[in-house]
């Protein structure tokens, strides 16, 4: 059987783990492949409020089997903080929770790292240590998960990789520095409490798939944040296009036959680089307020500003799209214009198609033609344009509030 992929397809907060969730009751397996802990799915479930960084959306599902990929990097203190809050509230972790023993370990230097650097240079990073974390995976020295079942040679590895990077934090940034000895204890500390989770997580998507289960892919992050196809410098630093997923769990791309991709109404951005789209006027205000617009990892206010159809365009291709999802339509209700970019000018401003927007509350509906027509029409443009199919639209924050149509 074919395995569906899920990626948001702005900068982010698309609304993922909702969609996710809503899928995961009909799915076998639903595998996280890439980004760390700066992600935030956040679900709403009779009238309760989910935040998830690191384990995958499906987990709320008890049939569900939830997957971390080796293209994660994994702070242990968090997800084991993560598992802890689950657990108590009677969600079962046992023979449904597994991570890949290939994945890279977020230090607390590589945390150190991250503030001191984005102290100076600006970027608006979450500083959880992602970017210097994958650093030392692309460079060949980072701690893996499976290391820590070595006790004879990660303190070797932890004070080479630490001391490393105390004379970054002490040359470069000019900040304390950390004691190895102490993250190398915490290391093992956090071995017992996840030593039954661990396992190849290749070679369990694999005979899954051989078996026929429903596998979902989650993704973290928004595909404009790419580190090869978002706008550069201003993104993550891991794959969080549809090449992500082999790269990030070892499953074949010709596997994967579905594609959703997701698009919130409007569009997002949190912290610095460029947001052609962006408002600054009561619209903007509007769409902040009403969507309740702050990062679900970091508490950040994000920037609103109208759908770019036009960078969309692009990240379609790129993904292999085949279907649309629209979330937070309910968002633009109360809004007098729509407006939506099509292009830009030479001098790259935008190029608007404006809409009428509608008045009508629209969380109660249940299907495509139960929609005021100019939101009809406003969805009908987008799939126009894109030339995608809207198969998914969500009205509301509860899990209850999205339809297929």
């Amino acid at each position: 059987m074919s395995a569906t992929l899920i990626l948001g397809l702005q900068w982010g907060d698309e609304g993922k783990g909702k969609i996710v969730d809503a899928l995961s009751k009909d799915a076998d397996i639903v595998c996280r492949f890439q980004g760390g802990h700066n992600a935030g799915h956040t679900l709403k479930v009779n009238n309760e409020k989910r935040v998830l960084h690191l384990i995958p959306s499906g987990i709320l599902h008890p049939k569900t089997v939830c997957i971390i990929g080796n293209g994660v990097v994994l702070s242990l203190s968090s997800l084991l903080k993560e598992i802890a809050n689950l657990q108590e509230s009677g969600i079962e972790f046992a023979d449904r929770f597994f991570i890949s023993k290939n994945c890279s370990l977020i230090l607390d230097s590589h945390v150190a790292i991250d503030l001191a650097r984005d102290k100076q240079e600006g970027i608006g990073t979450t500083g959880r240590g992602i970017g210097p974390a994958y650093e030392d995976k692309v460079a060949r020295r980072s701690i893996r998960l499976g290391d820590l079942f070595e006790p004879s040679t990660l303190p070797l590895k932890v004070d080479k990789l630490v001391n490393y990077h105390n004379t970054v934090l002490q040359e470069v940034y000019k900040v304390n520095q950390l004691n190895p000895e102490s993250i190398t204890k915490e290391l093992l500390q956090q071995k017992d409490l996840l030593e039954p989770f661990v396992t190849d997580v290749t070679e369990l998507l694999k005979e899954s798939h051989i078996q026929g289960k429903r596998i979902i892919f989650e993704g973290a992050q928004g595909s404009m944040l790419d580190i090869d196809h978002g706008s550069y410098p201003y993104v993550t630093s891991s794959s969080t296009t549809a090449g992500g997923v082999v790269a990030g769990s070892g499953f074949g791309a010709q596997h994967i036959s579905r594609t959703i991709g997701i698009i919130k109404a409007y569009c997002t951005r949190v912290g610095s680089g460029p947001f052609p789209t962006e408002l600054f006027d009561a619209a903007g205000d509007h769409l902040a307020k009403v969507g309740n617009e702050f990062g679900s990892t970091t508490g950040r206010k994000r920037r609103c500003g109208w759908l770019d159809l036009k960078a969309l365009e692009q990240i379609v291709f790129t993904n292999s799209v085949t279907e649309l999802c629209i979330t937070k339509l309910d968002v633009l209700t109360g809004l007098e214009t729509l407006e939506v970019c099509v292009g830009y000018s030479n001098d790259n401003q935008p190029i608007y198609k404006s809409f009428a927007g509608w008045q009508e509350n629209i969380e109660s509906c249940k299907a495509f033609s139960d929609l005021p027509k100019t939101a009809q029409e406003y969805l009908s443009f987008i799939e126009e344009f894109l030339g995608i199919p809207i198969k998914m639209i969500s009205v509301g924050p509860e899990r209850e509030s999205t339809f297929s149509d």
